[in-house]
């Protein structure tokens, strides 16, 4: 080796960036995830919103997974979400008729993620909401929130959750009711206006 074909850090290409994983992009989203509501159910409600990281950029690549309560908030025990074919092992879709209240979904290119679900019903205490868990890229444990949907503002308020939380943290549990059966909620990882998320010991 000449003295010009020295290796030091002057001349060291850098090596490539990599993302930190696991990725979730792969064999978890079924299609049809979003579609929890039977088909065509008159009571079906959308809930949408985008996935953001902690400098405010869109997630294309998050998962989230929505469990919720039938409308008078009992726990659905159908299966049903992704079935298989048992001769092909193909994905057979939902039966459409049956309510299962679980939903995966996987966020677009451009963050944005939505479900078709029936509105769930109040249970015990707890005004009513549907659970989320989030996964996505450098998230080494997965997150649970709660989103709460508008309308009852007596039920809210006596939340045991949102009644401990001060005021800003308690609306990013919130959804925006943007009219038409519609909610929007974003999740925010990090940074200003984080999502409230829940840890279970």
């Amino acid at each position: 080796m000449t003295k010009t074909d020295t290796v030091g850090p002057e001349n060291v290409p850098p090596t490539p960036s990599h993302t930190v994983g696991p990725f979730y992009g792969y064999a978890l989203p079924f299609p049809g995830g979003e579609d929890i509501a039977p088909q065509g159910h008159p009571d079906t409600v959308t809930v949408h919103g985008y996935v953001y990281d902690g400098e405010g950029r869109p997630l294309p690549d998050a998962l989230l997974e929505l469990w919720g309560p039938d409308p008078e908030g009992n726990l659905p025990t159908t299966d049903g979400s992704m079935r298989r074919d048992p001769a092909s092992g193909g994905f057979l879709g939902r039966n459409g008729v049956e309510f299962t209240g679980f939903g995966r979904i996987q966020t677009d290119a451009d963050g944005h993620w939505y479900a078709r679900t029936l509105r769930p019903g109040a249970r015990g205490r707890s005004a009513p909401y549907l659970s989320v868990c989030v996964f996505a890229r450098g998230l080494l444990v997965h997150l649970f929130t709660r989103v709460y949907l508008p309308g009852d503002a007596a039920a809210l308020s006596a939340d045991p959750l949102l009644s401990r939380l001060e005021a800003d943290r308690r609306d990013t549990l919130v959804a925006k009711d943007e009219g038409r059966g519609t909610y929007r909620f974003d999740i925010r990882l990090q940074g200003e206006g984080e999502t409230v998320f829940l840890e279970f010991t």
